[in-house]
Order: structure tokens, then C-alpha cells, then sequence
């Protein structure tokens, strides 16, 4: 337990890194998709894609990833503490999935796949902001709330058919 305090504070900090990643990579392929017709723009920004997920992002996954595991090796009791943990664990493999999937995108735009909108990556910016509430929601509560979960999906459900499909006028 010595050493806790120190991986702590480097899962907090890849945690900072990889979210910073997962929410600008989506508003790069907003800006990517709505201006494919300037080639020189869309060089910039798949420059930008790249280094923000190969070089930010990935890492950062994984290091909070295994930083994340180490630990629950210093401190296994955690599980053991009212679902909250598993909860959480369950999420992150959420974010986890999310994150693979902006790397697909990302993979898509490059090849100049554009079956997306910029509307559609503006409402799939939303996605971690939802699981980062819910991770940061059963840390700092140590508790499983049901009623917690279902109200920030609803909401965040809600905030998505916004987006999808603002009034017409």
C-alpha cells in the first residue's frame, strides 16, 4: 500500500489523458467531415487525428488501464465493496469499446468513407462525457445507484435525440 498513493495519482492523470483525447478526436472528425472539400484542411486534421489518438489517447488507455489493475492487485478488497467497483470496471470496458471505435473512424475518414455526418460525431462526442459521469459518479460515491445510472442515461439519451434531430424550421 505504500506505493498506492503514486499509482493513483498516474491512474488519475492517464485517466485526464485519455479523456482529453476521447473528447476532442470526435469534434476533429466534425471539422474533418464538414470541410472534406478542402483538401489542404483535411491534411491538417488527419495529422491531428493521428498524433491525438496513436500518440495521446492509445497510450493513455492503456496506462490507465493497467494502472487501473495494479490497483486492485494492492487492494483486491475493493471488489468486495458493493458493486460499485464492478460497476465501474463495466464501463470503463464501455469506454474502452468507445474509444477502439474512434480509432476505427478514424481508420474510415482516411480512406475518405464519409457514410458519417458531422451530426453524427457531435452526438457521439456526448458518449464519454456520460461514462466519465458515471465512473467519476461510483468513485467518489462508493456506492451502485441504480436510480444514479438510469437518470444520467436518460438524460443523456434525451441530449442525443437533440442533437439527431434539432427543430425544423
Amino acid at each position: 500500500m505504500e506505493y498506492y498513493t503514486w499509482v493513483l495519482t498516474f491512474h488519475i492523470m492517464s485517466f485526464m489523458s485519455w479523456m482529453a483525447m476521447l473528447f476532442y478526436l470526435p469534434r476533429l472528425f466534425v471539422y474533418h467531415v464538414e470541410h472534406k472539400e478542402k483538401k489542404e484542411f483535411v491534411e491538417v486534421v488527419q495529422i491531428q487525428e493521428l498524433k491525438i489518438y496513436k500518440y495521446i489517447g492509445y497510450p493513455a488507455m492503456w496506462a490507465t488501464f493497467l494502472s487501473g489493475a495494479f490497483m486492485l492487485y494492492l487492494n483486491p478488497t475493493v471488489l468486495e465493496s458493493g458493486g460499485w467497483m464492478h460497476a465501474k470496471i463495466l464501463v470503463v470496458i464501455f469506454l474502452i469499446m468507445y474509444s477502439l471505435s474512434l480509432d476505427y473512424y478514424r481508420k474510415e475518414l482516411l480512406k475518405g468513407n464519409y457514410e458519417k455526418s458531422g451530426r453524427f460525431f457531435r452526438a457521439y462526442n456526448e458518449v464519454p462525457t456520460l461514462l466519465s459521469l458515471l465512473i467519476v459518479g461510483y468513485v467518489i460515491t462508493k456506492t451502485f445507484s441504480f436510480l444514479f445510472t438510469a437518470i444520467s442515461i436518460a438524460v443523456f439519451a434525451f441530449i442525443i435525440y437533440k442533437i439527431m434531430n434539432p427543430k425544423q424550421r
